[in-house]
């Protein structure tokens, strides 16, 4: 049975654990304010371009721009997008197993369209989580980008979409996607995939306005060679600004449920100390009655 002093010890050490859990619940809202404005700031900006682009390309020539090209899929590429640290509950699993499946699901479709080739696929990760999990299953990770949690630039943003565009430019890859963490709310977090490569015409209802010819100017070609790649810097920007709001969300939910059984923990200890003290109290007069009985 442990002791009163190890009692103490423990709620001691609960308690610490409590301050250090509050005070990161505290420093993940601050940055989920920021986080959560540069997204809503951008998310509308993402959207409309996306869909006018979407639009532009269902009807231009392919041969226009090189990322209008549609090609076979023997080759695409995964960018999963994770956080560099933990403590955010499920947030990394969650996208981590979606990339899995993905993967697999590409495979599978692959494979119902072309028979005796399977499809090559490549990982490209954001975040050390990732790194850390591929790594662990002996998957090959053909490039990474870590340091981002927090202190994201555009210019990283440039630097990855500049990446993924010069190797769909030059046929390296047929398709290119992006698995990242879509925030809804602080409560609630959706695993999105994104195809950013080749660009997909709007679907049936979803088109900004009906479709047409349309008068280039410049011509179509300067048009799409400045539209295109700006489109896919500001999805990726997109996904990772969503997931950093995410993330912080998840940090902030996590601590505050590890506060809250702190302090559920820290009042199952106390019970348990003022039980083991009374019992002790008790036994100590017990003793002296004892005593006193038989000096008599």
């Amino acid at each position: 049975m442990a002791t009163l002093s190890d009692i103490k010890r423990r709620i001691r050490a609960v308690k610490n654990t409590q301050q250090i859990t509050k005070a990161m619940k505290m420093v993940a809202a601050a940055k989920l304010r920021r986080a959560q404005e540069r997204m809503m700031q951008l998310r509308p900006y993402a959207d409309r371009m996306n869909a006018v682009i979407s639009n532009l390309a269902a009807v231009a020539d392919l041969d226009a721009n090189p990322l209008l090209a549609r090609r076979s899929p023997s080759v695409v590429e995964v960018l999963v997008i994770t956080s560099d640290r933990g403590l955010c509950g499920a947030f990394n699993t969650n996208i981590l197993r979606r990339a899995d499946s993905l993967v697999l699901e590409l495979g599978r479709e692959h494979a119902d369209t072309v028979s005796g080739r399977p499809l090559d696929v490549k990982l490209s990760t954001v975040g050390k989580k990732a790194i850390d999990y591929f790594k662990r299953r002996k998957r090959e990770i053909r490039k990474s980008w870590s340091g981002l949690s927090g202190k994201l630039e555009y210019l990283d943003v440039q630097e990855i979409s500049l990446e993924l565009i010069e190797r769909y430019r030059k046929a390296e890859v047929d398709g290119v996607y992006v698995v990242y963490n879509s925030f809804r709310n602080v409560a609630i977090q959706e695993v999105s995939v994104a195809k950013i490569l080749p660009l997909e015409p709007p679907e049936e209802g979803d088109a900004p306005e009906p479709r047409a010819d349309y008068i280039y100017e410049p011509t179509e070609q300067e048009l799409f060679e400045n539209l295109l790649p700006k489109n896919v810097e500001i999805q990726v920007y997109r996904a990772l600004l969503e997931s950093q709001a995410s993330e912080e969300a998840a940090r902030m939910t996590a601590m505050e449920n590890a506060t809250k059984s702190a302090s559920e923990m820290i009042d199952g200890l106390t019970l348990q100390y003022n039980k083991a003290r009374q019992a002790s109290i008790t036994a100590e007069l017990m003793d002296i009655v004892g005593g006193v009985e038989a000096l008599k």
